[in-house]
């Protein structure tokens, strides 16, 4: 799909056109079942793409749009049948949908020189944790009250503005992220980017026998030893060397530097060829992934499970994640300058509407601002009105308490 390709059908039609169903033909998987493997990974996917609350609402949705059913491939359907398949389908069908997305979506990139021409593409590592109905999800459990699930994340970042999963790992909320990165940190052309629950000596020497280059924040505990000494560029950077840990003897580089709030990160790099300021940049970059999982759970409604069985959950990560890439996708092909998060705003608002009305949307010309003003004019404080209807009672701030009591002691 590409702007002059969006025809007059509905756009949520056009979206689910772009999954690679070609191999999900499952004759023994399907056979005797009138949802078919295809048509059920079509229709979650297009519950995530609509946030689609409940079971009802799938059932409601499918009635009120014939065409999307007849997109389905789906005659008549049950709630039921859709809670009773999506706990039934191998894990190993969603997994392969997501990759043949991803691979998708590494051809439009491929273009893409990441963060920078000199900084390259960066694999962000990291995982989110997903709360379960504690008397549902027994085989959930942690602590008392506390029952969870994990999403253990490879999040590439093609440039400043396109980032995207390209691996996942489900794990249950007893799997620690050190478990993980043997998964995760693979020989890539790329830098990983990690959190200090990700090094060991064990991991690190892997690391650098495989050659992988990295950028991570390690603990105090890890004892390193100064080989050589180089000048800070910046104030925030309070020291860069190249150093060897524990009984390496491959050197590594070291850079320290604080925040704006005086903490202190100890960042371990591969990355001799860089400046300093560069290697704090690319661990800055290590925060995309956090609004990447706000997003996950807020637009794509990840927080309201469909399952509470294990491979249905750990279906509906990589259906989520999916309807993510479809997004993506899109975006890429009409060569939108939109936020991802506006994007997918913008097509959620379209879905049920001819694909070529949300192109219009997207031309739409908006007024430019101004800019923010050299000289910010303080605007006037105005005290809102409240009516006559609510008891209003007003709460006194405890600066202007103190401020009394000193006035009536004189």
């Amino acid at each position: 799909m590409n702007s002059k390709s969006i025809g007059r059908e509905k756009l949520i039609c056009q979206c689910l056109r772009i999954l690679p169903t070609e191999d999900f033909e499952c004759p023994l998987i399907d056979y005797g079942k009138k949802l078919t493997t295809k048509s059920l990974l079509k229709t979650f996917v297009a519950a995530q793409l609509d946030q689609w609350s409940s079971y009802s609402e799938m059932e409601e949705k499918l009635r009120a749009h014939p065409d999307l059913k007849k997109e389905l491939d789906i005659k008549e359907i049950s709630g039921s049948q859709l809670s009773r398949r999506i706990n039934d389908l191998p894990t190993e069908m969603s997994k392969k949908m997501f990759e043949k997305v991803v691979n998708k979506i590494r051809i439009l990139t491929q273009g893409y020189s990441g963060v920078s021409k000199e900084i390259g593409r960066l694999s962000i590592v990291d995982s989110t944790e997903i709360r379960l109905p504690e008397n549902l999800c027994d085989w959930a459990f942690i602590s008392k009250g506390h029952n969870a699930v994990k999403m253990h994340t490879r999040l590439v970042v093609v440039s400043k503005d396109v980032a995207f999963p390209d691996k996942i790992v489900p794990s249950t909320g007893t799997v620690s992220d050190f478990e993980s990165s043997d998964f995760l940190v693979e020989e890539n052309d790329c830098t990983y980017v990690m959190d200090r629950e990700y090094p060991s000596k064990r991991n690190l020497t892997s690391w650098l026998e495989k050659d992988i280059s990295f950028v991570t924040r390690i603990t105090k505990n890890l004892v390193l030893y100064s080989l050589e000494e180089y000048k800070p560029t910046h104030p925030s950077i309070k020291r860069d060397a190249k150093v060897n840990f524990g009984v390496s003897y491959v050197p590594v580089r070291y850079v320290e530097f604080v925040d704006e709030k005086d903490r202190i990160y100890r960042i371990l790099t591969t990355r001799f060829d860089l400046t300093d300021q560069q290697i704090l940049e690319i661990y800055k970059n290590r925060w995309l992934i956090e609004p990447f999982f706000k997003w996950i759970k807020g637009h794509l409604k990840f927080t309201k499970i469909w399952s509470t069985k294990p491979q249905g959950i750990w279906n509906q990560m990589f259906l989520a994640l999916i309807a993510f890439g479809v997004s993506l996708i899109i975006k890429l092909q009409t060569e939108s300058q939109k936020t991802p998060w506006v994007f997918f705003r913008i097509l959620r608002t379209y879905l049920y509407l001819p694909g070529k009305e949300m192109l219009k949307e997207l031309n739409r010309k908006t007024k430019k601002s101004k800019g923010r003003q050299k000289v910010p004019i303080p605007i006037e404080k105005k005290k809102p009105s409240f009516g006559t209807v609510a008891l209003v009672k007003e709460k006194v701030k405890k600066e202007k308490r103190k401020s009394e009591r000193k006035l009536g002691n004189y």
